[in-house]
């Protein structure tokens, strides 16, 4: 395999990995919310990153299998999901035309081979729509980090411990948190000086994203967003990395009993007035984590806004505990779906038994047809 389709292999293994990984963590975090767990919101971001790790590391997975499978310590084993498919047809499974499964089986090589020369208009409308939004992608981010970078170096130096420098800004109305290539800064509105419940506040929660390395995350999906603009799984997986942090943010903070609950809410409710005012300039700005973000999406899907999402959450937020427990009983299910999953939707190697078979019956159905037509020509002479 030459290197160019190797990559976008794998580009194609990582998208369907991301749809797979993410119906999966979903399908957890309903069952869950049934068994009265919705409050543990720290164990389901971590669920939520864990899977998304195994995504990350899925090639070294993959290629793992196929080394213990060289040296035949996993020699009997077959898990790649093309063979299983041709192995059940043969089997009886289902009924389709061998030339029809055969299509079936062969069209993702057939969209590589297309999409790397450049065959066929739909492939060099995927190029086109690919390259772009890549480009457009990566531009926005380039001018995100420069605004983001601009608000930092005009903001003034409050306090510093260790890697953490708090700034005072009076270009933002809303507390944010950021990082650089070592230190670590918590951006505040310079008017928060004089408003003690806010300030700290503002500060408790942004010193707790860093703790959690909320930045880190942030800044790992910002960067692939512009890769993985066409999955809409990805965006939904953003989503809910963005909402799951703060909830457990906000409990967190409220955990360690030195910030009353109306004080919190209270907080929360005055700076998102705020929000509605703010420049261009600090909402194009990423990657950041801000103290409360204006959503507008619950004005047409009918869902709780994520303001009243989080007052109702931190209103009945209660303390929970064996979260390492439960984390690591949920997150080995998932890391052995996906794992075998990772495995299951590469490109299969040699030429299995299975396979072979197929093809015979694919020049069997061919010879039939053709011995078929012949007949019919010599009936009419």
């Amino acid at each position: 395999m030459i290197p160019g389709e190797a990559v976008l292999d794998a580009f194609v293994n990582a998208n369907i990995l991301v749809c797979v990984a993410y119906c999966c963590w979903f399908c957890m975090q309903k069952a869950m919310q049934k068994a009265g767990l919705s409050q543990f919101h720290g164990t389901q971001l971590k669920l939520l990153n864990g899977v998304f790790l195994v995504v990350l590391f899925a090639p070294f997975l993959a290629l793992g299998f196929r080394t213990l499978q060289t040296n035949g310590v996993a020699s009997q084993l077959n898990l790649n999901l093309s063979d299983m498919v041709v192995s059940y047809y043969l089997n009886g499974g289902f009924e389709m035309k061998a030339s029809d499964l055969e299509g079936l089986i062969h069209a993702r090589d057939t969209f590589i081979l297309n999409v790397m020369t450049g065959t066929g208009v739909a492939a060099k409308a995927v190029i086109g729509v690919f390259v772009a939004g890549l480009a457009i992608g990566t531009l926005r981010l380039i001018f995100s980090v420069f605004c983001l970078y601009r608000i930092v170096a005009n903001s003034y130096g409050w306090r510093k411990f260790g890697r953490v420098r708090i700034m005072l800004s009076d270009r933002t109305l809303v507390p944010f948190s950021t990082r650089g290539l070592w230190n670590y800064y918590v951006v505040l509105p310079s008017h928060m000086l004089g408003q003690s419940h806010e300030l700290k506040v503002s500060l408790a929660h942004e010193l707790q994203h860093v703790r959690q390395g909320d930045l880190e995350w942030e800044i790992i999906l910002e960067a692939l967003k512009p890769i993985f603009f066409l999955n809409p799984f990805f965006h939904a997986w953003k989503r809910q990395v963005e909402e799951l942090r703060e909830f457990n943010c906000d409990s967190k903070v409220l955990s360690k009993g030195i910030i009353d609950v109306r004080t919190y809410c209270d907080t929360l409710l005055s700076i998102c007035q705020g929000t509605l005012r703010r420049d261009r300039a600090f909402v194009i700005a990423v990657p950041k984590v801000t103290l409360v973000t204006a959503d507008r999406s619950s004005n047409w899907n009918n869902r709780p806004s994520m303001l009243e999402s989080r007052v109702l959450s931190a209103l009945e937020s209660r303390p929970v505990r064996f979260q390492r427990l439960l984390f690591l009983t949920l997150l080995l299910p998932l890391v052995t779906a996906l794992s075998i999953t990772a495995v299951a939707v590469q490109r299969p190697g040699d030429w299995s038994q299975d396979r072979l078979m197929l093809s015979t019956v694919v020049n069997l159905e061919r010879l039939d047809e053709i011995n078929r037509l012949s007949t019919f020509g010599r009936i009419r002479n």
